[in-house]
């Protein structure tokens, strides 16, 4: 059914429609293509075993069909509230709609947090400080998480040059590591029975499951792609050919890469470890000491990219949900000079580094705790849930403000959507209870500032927060 609305949203637009389909594509590879799989490599394996490619396999599977849920929701409302958006109109619920939000805002926090640990890691690796050492680890990804912030606070213009850069410079170290698996399996170094091997106990459908609830992580950010919609050309042809393209495109360089690292290395080698351990390998015919400080360098690099953009869209969260009266309006404070949202951008570093810290104080007790592990799962519960809900939402909207142009994604792979994003949940909260506990503590640090507000004299009804990311 066509609906007038939904026809003058696409005809009507105060951005001007200059994303081709093309650029599209490559700004889903950028965001797909993150760091995700730099840090969280060496968990899957030790999750999994050499097996480990076909949880990543399947953490694609279900990001890829949670983004056909994305491709037509967005060609219904190509605006950049998101999964706020879209929940908001399905269930008109102002407490469904700010929880939601909340949601997000604590799942951009625990992965600014599993990044900044992650790089801490490479850092050791290039510099050999070692991993055991908690006071100046947790020092250096502070500092990691200040210098992220400050360049926000200076208001830094992200382009699409230095987007693609910053892609081709990711790219380029994933690509190192295939050759690496090429040369390994070509000169009989790896071993291609190893790919199917399960190390992990129980089960081997239970150790992929374990190891999709952190290979996950690494495909996060597509939903970011929403953001821009309004300003491509032709959306409802444009959007869903380069969002499932570009998610695939990123799936099948990942696979590819897991491939590679379980060729080269042991995976008791790899296990828990970064692909570092694949360049000490010194299986190419260059210096292992060279790199080791290059490969260092493009990891850090890629997580210090994927970093600064999660700050950027935590820091928008906050100020857009202060601009619609939903927490206190000190957050919509923008600097008078550099024009960024530097309360919001204060808190969230400050949220942040409370996770570290936190993190920090439990290992001094004594405990095994890997908080890189702990703070990705914390993302990755926060986003199956908000994607499970927002393929609910895509259903619960169907033929509502409909055009002709609509793209309407296959509704029995967005029912197996639904399963598969509730059921990597349940493991990983049933594998990880004590997870809840975080959960739990950030949606606390979102509640008491709903309620600040809410008698402070607010509005009491949360509206949609903007959610954009690839701003200042």
């Amino acid at each position: 059914m066509s609906h007038p609305a939904a026809e003058e949203t696409f005809g009507h637009s105060e951005l001007k429609r200059s994303i081709t389909a093309k650029q599209l594509y490559f700004y889903v590879v950028g965001d797909v293509l993150g760091s995700g799989i730099y840090v969280l490599i060496g968990l899957v394996a030790a999750a999994v075993g050499g097996a480990f490619w076909i949880a990543f396999l399947a953490g694609v599977t279900v990001a890829t069909v949670t983004g056909l849920a994305y491709a037509e929701l967005v060609t219904k409302y190509p605006q950049a509230a998101g999964a706020s958006l879209y929940v908001n109109k399905a269930f008109r619920s102002p407490i469904l709609t700010f929880f939601i939000t909340i949601c997000m805002l604590s799942a951009n926090m625990a992965a600014v947090g599993s990044l900044a640990s992650g790089f801490v890691r490479y850092f050791a690796g290039v510099v050999g400080l070692p991993e055991d050492a908690i006071i100046p680890t947790l020092l250096i990804a502070l500092v990691f998480v200040a210098v992220i912030t400050l360049i926000n606070l200076i208001g830094i213009s992200e382009s699409v040059v230095v987007n693609v850069i910053m892609t081709f410079i990711e790219l380029s170290g994933l690509l190192i590591i295939m050759v690496i698996g090429l040369i390994a399996l070509f000169t009989g170094i790896g071993d291609p029975s190893v790919l199917t091997r399960f190390s992990a106990e129980g089960s081997p459908v239970i150790a992929v499951l374990a190891g999709v609830s952190l290979a996950f992580f690494a495909m996060t950010g597509f939903e970011n792609a929403a953001n821009v919609a309004e300003e491509t050309i032709d959306p409802s042809r444009a959007f869903p050919r380069a969002l499932i393209g570009g998610m695939l495109t990123a799936g099948v360089v990942y696979v590819l890469v897991s491939l590679a690292a379980a060729l080269a290395v042991p995976i008791d080698t790899l296990a828990g470890n970064t692909l570092l351990e694949v360049i000490r390998a010194g299986i190419l015919p260059i210096s292992v000491g060279v790199m080791l400080v290059v490969f260092g360098l493009i990891a850090m690099i890629a997580i210090s990219n994927t970093a600064l953009v999660t700050v950027v869209a935590q820091s928008r969260i906050l100020y857009g949900m202060a601009r619609e009266d939903v927490v206190p309006g000190v957050f919509a404070k923008v600097h008078p000079t550099r024009r960024s949202p530097y309360v919001a951008l204060l808190f969230g570093a400050g949220v942040v580094g409370l996770l570290l810290a936190i993190g920090a104080v439990i290992q001094l007790t004594g405990s095994d705790l890997d908080i890189v592990d702990r703070l990705a799962t914390i993302t990755v519960v926060f986003l199956l849930f908000i994607y499970a809900l927002v393929i609910v939402a895509c259903l619960r909207l169907r033929g509502q403000d409909e055009t002709p142009h609509t793209y309407r994604a296959n509704t029995p792979l967005l029912v197996l959507g639904i399963v598969g994003n509730l059921a990597v949940l349940v493991y990983t909260v049933v594998d990880d209870p004590g997870s809840l506990l975080w959960v739990a503590g950030l949606l606390a640090v979102g509640l008491v500032l709903f309620l600040v507000q809410r008698y402070s004299g607010g509005r009491r009804t949360p509206a949609v927060a903007p959610t954009t990311d690839k701003e200042l």
